[in-house]
């Protein structure tokens, strides 16, 4: 079945509150101890719902978008008092069998993480109608009533990290690679390459991108073996690369080795911010480009859960409305580059600013 990633639509304004539904609230020392109980109870009163999720490879522990994922069903487990289950997926060999599975264990809502499984998605969503899914990352051709895709502006966000990138380089040469060459992954590829020529064209420079043209670049044709990022970072290293952004999930941890182990370079992130998920190599993480996964699959699960409301309309995270975004830059990012980011992201939400590669 034919897998499309981009489409235009208008996010939910329950997006942009999102942020602000984990915010815990502060100590109120009047309260009385049977008022605070009340309170508890029902915030905590159960909702009767089952979400359930299917990872792609990698696991649930994969630092990453998978780990993302999990982290806000478990958050709208806590939060809504629902139930949940999850399988994982070795392989493109788990996925259908995973996703049968969970239709067999009565979840309201299986959601999927990732690209790759669209088409397993597709097949039991037509064969369980009666069964809502969530896609991240994918749409399925043809759409139908009982999937929504939860997408994400990434080359927002990335090309925000491609002019930092830029801007710190001192060898005037950085680098991407990419884990499969599927659109999740090659549009943080595109921001990138895009907010690098576009600080050329801002301020004079020549700062060269390895690993992606636009259309043909560096793939380790895997999302598991580590040691293969490494080896892909250490080739962009010898040819002069000082930041290295990897778009392969848990194998971008191989390019902190390789920059750790070269004594110089600066990692870029993507996903998760990487300070907090491999804070032991902090000192070389210029930033990370977040896609938010976790907050998006907070939100669908309590739309459909609480407010009882599911459709088939997309999720679509964007810079506006806090969907992408990127993590705190590095103090190594020279002033005037911070500075132009802040305008940067302003313009490209209002739409002066293309994040298309020219």
């Amino acid at each position: 079945m034919k897998n499309a990633i981009r489409i235009g639509a208008v996010v939910a304004a329950s997006a942009l509150a999102l942020a602000a539904c984990s915010s815990a609230p502060e100590d109120d020392a009047s309260a009385t101890p049977a008022a605070s109980a009340s309170s508890t109870e029902s915030a905590m009163a159960a909702v009767d719902y089952k979400a359930c999720m299917v990872s792609d490879a990698g696991g649930f522990d994969d630092k990453s978008f998978n780990q993302s994922g999990y982290e806000g069903l478990t958050q709208a487990e806590g939060d809504l008092g629902i139930e949940i289950n999850t399988a994982e997926s070795a392989d493109e060999n788990d996925y259908s069998g995973n996703i049968n599975a969970m239709v067999s264990d009565g979840c309201d809502l299986i959601i999927t993480v990732g690209f790759l499984l669209a088409d397993a998605t597709a097949e039991a969503a037509a064969a369980n109608p009666d069964v809502n899914f969530a896609l991240i990352d994918s749409t399925v051709d043809p759409a139908l009533p009982n999937v929504k895709p939860i997408l994400f502006e990434t080359d927002q966000a990335a090309f925000l990290a491609g002019y930092a990138a830029a801007g710190t380089s001192e060898s005037g040469t950085i680098g991407t690679f990419g884990g499969l060459p599927i659109p999740p992954v090659t549009i943080f590829m595109d921001g990138y390459l895009a907010g690098a020529n576009y600080f050329n064209t801002d301020t004079g420079a020549d700062v060269a991108v390895l690993g992606w043209d636009g259309e043909n670049g560096s793939f380790t044709d895997t999302f598991d073996d580590v040691t293969k990022g490494q080896t892909a970072a250490q080739g962009l290293l010898d040819q002069g690369a000082d930041v290295i952004m990897p778009v392969a999930g848990p194998v971008g941890a191989g390019a902190e080795v390789a920059i750790s182990d070269n004594g110089s370079g600066w990692f870029i992130g993507v996903d998760q911010d990487w300070t907090l998920t491999t804070p032991e190599y902090a000192d070389i993480i210029l930033t990370s480009v977040m896609k938010n996964i976790g907050a998006a699959v907070h939100d669908v699960i309590q739309t459909a859960a609480v407010d009882g409301t599911f459709d088939s309309t997309p999720y679509e995270g964007t810079l506006e409305n806090g969907g992408v975004g990127l993590a705190a830059l590095n103090p190594a990012v020279p002033a005037d580059v911070v500075s132009a980011i802040d305008t940067i992201k302003a313009g490209i939400i209002d739409g002066s600013i293309s994040v298309a590669v020219s």
